[in-house]
């Protein structure tokens, strides 16, 4: 990879790998995740915006959980009252989802397309 190396292997290999390493993936919550994609999604936005269009306020630990984690970091300030902090997605947040580009990214209409649909129908 651009950032370094990468190590990979086969499917069926992963219980013995699992063995080496016993540590659980963290778990982010819903709040965490639907913040992350309004980011991606909008980049760069302000957590005002964030707020706007999540219709909830939003918990510094959500942002220090997403910055703690390499996934986003302010990328300058608004040119508005208070100057709020523009926040923006990070090559390692790419590179964690092995992405190249936000452009692999689904299309906002799709993945509405696939929220509208009926549990358990997809």
């Amino acid at each position: 990879m651009a950032n370094g190396w990468r190590f990979r292997a086969r499917p069926e290999m992963q219980p013995y790998l699992d063995r080496l390493n016993p540590q659980k993936p963290p778990r982010y919550s819903r709040a965490v995740m639907e913040t992350l994609a309004i980011i991606t999604y909008r980049q760069p936005v302000t957590r005002g915006d964030i707020e706007e269009i999540r219709g909830v306020a939003v918990s510094s630990q959500i942002l220090k959980t997403l910055e703690a984690r390499g996934w986003i970091d302010v990328v300058g300030t608004r040119d508005a009252p208070g100057k709020p902090a523009l926040y923006a997605t990070t090559k390692q947040m790419l590179d964690d989802l092995n992405l190249c580009s936000l452009q692999e990214l689904p299309p906002l209409e799709e993945i509405s397309g696939l929220l509208e649909q009926e549990p358990g129908t997809a």
